[in-house]
């Protein structure tokens, strides 16, 4: 399934995209798409069984939201892919390099990004994120770990680099900025995701062709980053996890890095889990 929320910020509706890319409004069915919706089996399955020609179709140009809300952590995987680790002279490291976003970066896939006040280094990260459905602790499998898994979804892990690595501290300066996580459109169910090792992650910045990858290239492969990370935390339902960036951001490329300015378009896909694109502008 193809869940999604759409309607203005604050005020968004459960719905779901059916085979024939029409909108199709979940209200009667679910009061909203969160963690307690995805850990509930009974409630996902009837909205797996329901008769989507029934259900409402709703107007196609409405905004579509993040696809989750009440997000309870944003757990990030940094320099997670070989090609990323070698671009930025960074060696592969030996294990997961963990850092946090806060939930209230998140933005749907189409709002505006705002540019942090005296920013000039703002850079781009496609990433696949994994949306937690099952609650998780010291997992002792690769396979216990992906049963967790509820779904997938297109990240957009947007990053101050100046922030974050000239300016002391942790990462979290550069991460947590207004905006800085743009999410969906859709959250699309593991069931539609046989193999996340075989997707293609694609970015844009005004029409040039950024970031071309594949979740192959990832050192630590989804099932792995999950495994590892309940140990360290309890990972529930409504939990996000954004797996890493492949090469071509900003910071990897030579003098002048092309970093992102208010008017800039930033445009993100993953293979079957849709397309994002973000006007950025002064914060």
């Amino acid at each position: 399934m193809k869940l999604l929320r759409v309607g203005p910020a604050g005020a968004e509706r459960p719905a779901l995209l059916d085979q024939d890319g029409v909108v199709r409004d979940l209200s009667g069915l679910v009061a909203d798409i969160d963690g307690a919706l995805l850990a509930d089996e009974g409630a996902m399955a009837r909205i797996a069984a329901a008769d989507t020609g029934s259900l409402p179709a709703l107007d196609a140009g409405l905004r579509v939201g993040p696809p989750l809300t009440r997000i309870g952590k944003i757990v990030c995987i940094g320099l997670n892919y070989h090609d990323h680790a070698a671009e930025t002279g960074a060696e592969a490291p030996g294990e997961p390099v963990v850092f946090m976003k806060a939930p209230d970066t998140v933005v749907g896939p189409t709002d505006t990004v705002l540019v942090p006040r005296g920013s000039r280094k703002t850079d781009w990260e496609v990433e696949l994120a994994v949306v937690i459905g099952r609650e998780l602790r010291y997992a002792a499998t690769h396979e216990e770990a992906l049963a967790a898994v509820a779904g997938y979804a297109v990240a957009h892990d947007v990053s101050e680099r100046e922030y974050q690595i000239e300016r002391g501290g942790q990462w979290d300066k550069g991460k947590n900025c207004e905006t800085f996580n743009p999410l969906g459109p859709w959250l699309v169910t593991a069931d539609e995701v046989p193999d996340p090792q075989a997707l293609s992650l694609r970015l844009w910045v005004n029409g040039e062709l950024r970031q071309d990858g594949s979740s192959r290239d990832q050192i630590f492969p989804v099932a792995e980053v999950v495994r590892y990370l309940s140990h360290f935390m309890t990972l529930y339902p409504g939990d996000v996890i954004n797996t890493g960036t492949p090469a071509g951001v900003a910071l990897g490329q030579p003098e002048p890095k092309p970093y992102l300015s208010p008017g800039d378009v930033v445009e993100l896909a993953i293979d079957g889990l849709g397309r994002q694109r973000q006007v950025f502008a002064s914060a």
